[in-house]
């Protein structure tokens, strides 16, 4: 799709959540440099307000800030609230954040707090804004999932569940909304360079945030999933390709042989 082409389907204003770092930010530079203006969503609305500032001088476009904590049930809500009359054409729902270890030992309010982000508010804010969209008939949604969402991941298990949802939601609303102009991707990214992966040692094939960001706006029309590095993507096929049992005591295996 060409530049032009890009900005009217999904433009004039994009929403991102999770905007503070890690892939957020990277959306939101890379809609920054397509010209869109932006709406960004996070906790540390201090951040924000320097990106905005950041991208204001970079890119001229502008940007407003929201802050809103998604592991408050109403939060979705709030924001639908606050952008209505906006004209948002791409909602990309990217807040998250994961949990790993044997699942008994992880704190159950932990894992509480992780569904309402993860869960609750990709389908809330897919909910509210699917008829604003409709109603322009043209836009976007992508949802931030993970390759760990295509499979149950031991000792990550809370954390794969809850993208499980993620990719179904992505899935099934790609399939909803056929021919209505509006394109839906779930990301599916791995292991991807962020504040969460800088302190992991042990970590290979690590992917720029940018890049993913980059690549995902690039196959926003290739829906339902989208996985932007190849070697997790041959790595999934080959897991998904293998008798359950068999996939799962290896990943299992695996994860206690790096412990």
């Amino acid at each position: 799709m060409k530049p032009e082409e890009f900005r009217n389907t999904y433009g004039p204003v994009a929403l991102v959540t999770g905007a503070s770092s890690g892939i957020g930010l990277a959306f939101a530079e890379e809609l920054a440099a397509r010209g869109f203006d932006l709406v960004l969503v996070a906790r540390r609305t201090d951040r924000l307000e320097a990106l905005a500032q950041r991208l204001l001088s970079s890119c001229g476009v502008r940007t407003r800030v929201i802050g809103a904590d998604l592991s408050d049930p109403d939060a979705p809500a709030r924001l639908l609230t606050e952008t209505e009359g906006t004209d948002i054409g791409l909602v990309i729902s990217n807040a998250g954040f994961n949990i790993k270890g044997a699942f008994e030992t992880k704190d159950a309010s932990a894992m509480a707090r992780m569904l309402t982000v993860n869960c609750h508010a990709p389908m809330q804010l897919a909910h509210g804004f699917i008829p604003r969209l409709k109603a322009r008939g043209r836009g976007g949604i992508v949802f931030t999932a993970s390759v760990e969402g295509l499979i149950g991941c031991p000792y990550s298990t809370a954390y794969s569940a809850s993208k499980a949802l993620v990719v179904s939601l992505g899935e099934g609303l790609w399939g909803e909304l056929q021919g209505t102009g509006i394109d839906v991707l779930t990301l599916c990214p791995g292991a991807t360079e962020s504040e969460a992966t800088a302190n992991l040692n042990g970590i290979t094939n690590l992917q720029p945030a940018a890049e993913v960001a980059r690549l995902t706006l690039d196959n926003l029309r290739e829906g339902p999933t989208y996985i932007p590095h190849a070697h997790y993507r041959g790595m999934f096929e080959h897991l998904r390709s293998l008798p359950r049992r068999e996939a799962l005591a290896s990943m299992a295996q695996g994860m206690k042989d790096l412990a």
